[in-house]
């Protein structure tokens, strides 16, 4: 039976074949899983700090995917990181009850002081469950609760800016 079309291009190789081995140990370890696609991705990001552009074809070769299925599932979730993690990641919470309780100025204050860093990453998340506290944010994965520019500054003394 004859193909029609071109056929798939092969993978390129990975730029560094050592995490690409341990990328390809991990998936495999979770291949049989039900619904791995999800575990694998996060085991990578909490192994390495981030997917890896060369990681979506090692996982889709083990997972038997496509490169497209791993690259929708990846992009698609916020906490799968395709970029290596800076020092230090404020996540404010941008929903209506923060919305309310004046999140905007926060997030125009952090937005300002970190724009452009390289040590410093400012994002947004729609709800921390921390309503009654708003306006909310987390400052490198711990949760504050009525945060103002102010309080922002003091929490973050010392951060590069």
């Amino acid at each position: 039976m004859r193909q029609r079309g071109p056929s798939p291009a092969p993978a390129p190789a990975p730029a560094d074949p050592g995490r690409a081995a341990a990328v390809r140990a991990l998936a495999e370890g979770m291949a049989s899983m039900r619904g791995p696609l999800l575990p694998v991705l996060h085991a990578v990001v909490q192994q390495h700090g981030y997917v890896h552009d060369d990681d979506v074809p090692v996982v889709a070769d083990v997972l038997n995917l496509s490169r497209a299925d791993v690259l929708g599932v990846l992009t698609f979730y916020h906490d799968l990181r395709r970029t290596p993690p800076t020092a230090h990641r404020v996540t404010l919470c941008r929903a209506e009850a923060c919305q309310a309780r004046g999140a905007e100025a926060t997030v125009a204050a952090a937005t300002d002081r970190w724009a452009g860093s390289t040590d410093v990453e400012v994002g947004e998340v729609f709800c921390l469950g921390n309503c009654a506290l708003g306006p909310s944010g987390m400052l490198d994965g711990a949760l504050h609760g009525r945060l103002t520019p102010d309080r922002l500054d003091a929490l973050t003394e010392g951060w590069p800016a």
